[in-house]
């Protein structure tokens, strides 16, 4: 018998926020107990009480430096729908370019500086060299390929929002920058280099599929539920239309609603040990109701895929993997077929004429007293965003659910299986490991 343990990891890294975890051992070695815990509030919802509605737009996307572009969608959305204002058609399909170009960038940002150095340099590399330093020392062709796909999403996002951070352009109503035709052109051209980096990225992907697919199959294979838009079962992450569906764990849909419901189905709760709650499906209650957003979750949610590469990947993902795929480590595959989607989707819609349509913007928006839902999905998962305004546009009340809160539970679900089976049933000595691509 030995001694029980508590190992604190804090910082938590390759994540963006901060974090820590905590794991405690009995004194056989077997996990008894496993926190993760976000360590900070951002107390936007008590930000946002007696301010205009039209502001939120600009503040929200504060949330998150990485993806404020969904922050300012859905903050507008919301506020659109208490005021009963519907933009012109050119301004929504702004709005979803602005989408893409933030799908594109922050895909590609997360697969190759937080996923990929674990497995090209291998788990177990010294971390020193298992980090984007060492991709970008050690497969210098990768990297500049990866930095010039992260520029076109961020030119898109430059040219759409008026800034690659933190947008500028939506207002309620619609948008107050159009695209011109100059601008369409040349997002056009980097579109086009942007399908072959993408392309690159999916051989990068098949690549550590197929080395790692022993592990990914095995570690960290935890059943949920799962959230994700869609429209008439096909996969989006921006659409006025799109309804929320949620699968359960055994592939069946438990819940296809019109987002205005969602209170009926996301419950919330508040986990002692963290500031961030945890959002799970509220008819199978909590814990057994915990479910992932995101990437995996949006694939296993969807029926097919918007565009045809991206279908094409995805029915490889399900020959694979299965529907649903409960692996955890499979969310990269599942980010990258989203990659593909976002650039096939900003191609389509650059090459539509109204994209460059001078009617962006409703003349007058009239503020007034109403309560509005929004739901888009951000490249991390679902948001949610309800405002409750006064006669004069001011809001009462907010409520925001972000990407976060919907796995969090999941992530700490994910790291107790994981940490069960590796301390418990030393499944990292069974598991087969390729050889890494560098040293």
């Amino acid at each position: 018998m030995g001694e029980e343990r508590t190992i604190v990891i804090e910082p938590a890294t390759r994540l963006e926020g901060h974090a820590k975890i905590v794991l405690k051992l009995n004194e056989r070695g077997e996990v008894d107990d496993l926190m993760f815990s976000i360590t900070l509030t951002r107390m936007f919802e008590k930000f946002l009480e007696g301010r205009l509605a039209e502001q939120a737009p600009r503040l929200t996307p504060r949330i998150c430096g990485i993806c404020p572009e969904p922050h300012h969608v859905c903050s507008l959305e919301a506020v659109e729908a208490a005021w009963d204002v519907t933009p012109p058609s050119a301004a929504v399909k702004l709005r979803d370019l602005l989408m893409q170009g933030k799908q594109i960038s922050s895909h590609a940002l997360h697969f190759y500086a937080l996923a990929a150095p674990d497995f090209l340099a291998g788990p177990f590399a010294d971390p020193s060299v298992r980090n984007l330093v060492g991709i970008i020392k050690n497969m210098p062709d990768a990297a500049k390929k990866a930095i010039a796909l992260m520029r076109v999403g961020q030119t898109i996002c430059r040219y759409v929002g008026g800034r690659s951070v933190h947008p500028v352009t939506g207002i309620p109503g619609g948008m107050a920058k159009r695209l011109t035709e100059e601008e369409r052109d040349e997002l056009l051209k980097l579109v086009n280099e942007g399908e072959e980096l993408a392309d690159f990225t999916v051989e990068v992907t098949r690549k550590i599929v197929e080395g790692y697919l022993d592990v990914i199959t095995k570690l960290g294979v935890v059943p949920t539920y799962y959230i994700g838009l869609n429209v008439e079962g096909v996969h989006t992450i921006y659409d006025p239309k799109a309804t929320v569906r949620v699968m359960d764990p055994d592939g069946k849909v438990a819940a296809d609603f019109p987002k205005g419901d969602y209170l009926k189905y996301a419950g919330e709760r508040v986990a002692p040990h963290s500031y961030a709650t945890h959002i799970f499906f509220k008819p199978a209650g909590y814990p057994d109701g915990i479910w992932r957003a995101g990437p995996l979750a949006r694939i296993n949610v969807a029926d097919r895929m918007e565009t045809p590469k991206a279908q094409e990947l995805l029915k490889e993902f399900r020959d694979t993997v299965g529907r649903p795929c409960h692996a955890t480590l499979a969310y990269n595959w599942a980010r990258i077929i989203e990659l593909v989607q976002a650039v096939e989707k900003a191609k389509k819609l650059l090459e539509d004429p109204e994209i460059v349509s001078a009617d962006v913007k409703l003349e007058t928006v009239t503020p007034k007293e109403g309560v509005g839902v929004a739901i888009v999905e951000a490249p991390r998962g679902t948001l949610i965003y309800n405002y409750w305004t006064d006669d004069e546009g001011v809001i009462k009340k907010a409520n925001l659910i972000v990407a976060t809160n919907n796995n969090i539970a999941a992530v700490e679900k994910s790291m107790l299986v994981t940490a069960k089976q590796i301390f418990e049933d030393k499944i990292h000595e069974k598991l087969k490991f390729p050889e890494p691509w560098f040293k």
